[in-house]
């Protein structure tokens, strides 16, 4: 009979026979396992979940800055580093999962970023530095997605209500409870059917980017387009660099080792299966969004797609339609948010 080891820091090895649901029988007592390895030790997904997670926690709602990252650095910079970024961090995330497949083979099972840093680099890196290095910058995902909700909520309303007195504070606070409802998820692997709404989400919100670009390039009311580089030379070249960093960002938030935790043994391929689906969405959603949104409005797209669609007096898209964006955009950010709450534990 197999075994299944876990966090190396407890020394303690499970019979996978004696597994049963969320509990372990007559293992070792769950309340010896700190929250992290017991958020992700339910280890029952597929590679289809997997996929799930995976665009959860990569794509998200960043990519409708995409335009504006193309504008700084024209069309054969932004081509290029878009097409660099997802092979590269393909190729990167892959080898990781790789890594840790072998791992776990040894007998050295790591569920956590943390756990990689201990067994690397030692116990005191890992508690110390990476451990508190990840709850930040998951932490920091967290306000970001709470604050980016709450703008969607108030622009919604604002839609409906121009006039209206309801100030950020409030919608904020209505998107935090939201989440805060979300998060009670008692698992990473209970995140499956959320994380799949999500991947249909930003599917649905990347083709509306992609229709409302389409439509007001081909319209009278058409911004001019011009592709050239604006500002001076100084200006361009910090250009370069911020758009660079955006389109690192929108890759650059796989969270390999915690995903991977959540798989049903054997695991051997099913990640790599995981990252193809991840990356069929992720290609499919940056690089129609990023080149529409850009051919559309050139060195004038702004911050966000949606900001270009609301024009310089009045929106270039019909309302409904700038409504049902946004609540897409709305629901997909709940989702990223709940996934980066719950990761927030893991490093404890």
């Amino acid at each position: 009979m197999g075994t299944t080891v876990v966090p190396s820091s407890m020394k303690v090895s499970i019979p996978q026979g004696d597994q049963k649901d969320d509990g372990f029988i007559g293992g070792p007592n769950p309340k010896d396992l700190d929250a992290g390895a017991l958020f992700v030790l339910k280890s029952r997904g597929s590679w289809w979940h997997c996929g799930y997670h995976l665009t959860t926690s990569i794509v998200a709602p960043v990519l409708l800055s995409l335009p504006f990252a193309m504008s700084l650095l024209g069309w054969a910079g932004g081509t290029v580093c878009l097409a660099l970024g997802a092979v590269v961090t393909f190729y990167s995330y892959n080898l990781l999962s790789l890594v840790l497949e072998w791992q776990a083979h040894l007998g050295q099972r790591q569920l956590r970023f943390r756990d990689m840093a201990r067994d690397i680099l030692g116990p005191a890196w890992g508690k110390y530095f990476v451990g508190p290095l990840q709850f930040a910058i998951c932490y920091g995902a967290v306000v970001a997605c709470t604050l980016l909700g709450g703008q969607s909520l108030k622009f919604i309303y604002l839609l409906y209500k121009p006039d209206g007195k309801m100030q950020l504070y409030q919608f904020i606070s209505m998107f935090g409870g939201l989440t805060l409802f979300l998060a009670q998820v008692p698992s990473f692997h209970s995140l499956r059917h959320i994380n799949l709404v999500s991947l249909v989400l930003c599917l649905a919100y990347s083709a509306c980017a992609l229709g409302g670009s389409i439509d007001v390039g081909n319209s009278v009311s058409a911004p001019p387009k011009d592709y050239s580089l604006v500002g001076s030379r100084v200006d361009r070249l910090f250009g370069v660099f911020n758009g660079i960093s955006i389109i690192a960002t929108t890759y650059g938030s796989g969270i390999i080792p915690e995903i991977q935790a959540t798989l049903a043994p054997p695991v051997k391929g099913k990640m790599f299966k995981g990252l193809c689906v991840c990356y069929s969405v992720v290609v499919t959603t940056y690089f129609s969004v990023g080149i529409s949104g850009y051919w559309a409005f050139g060195n004038q797209s702004k911050g966000t797609i949606l900001t270009n669609f609301m024009g310089e007096t009045k929106p270039l898209l019909p309302t409904w339609f700038l409504l049902m964006t946004n609540i897409f955009c709305l629901l997909q950010i709940s989702a990223v948010t709940v996934v980066r709450i719950r990761i927030c534990y893991l490093p404890i």
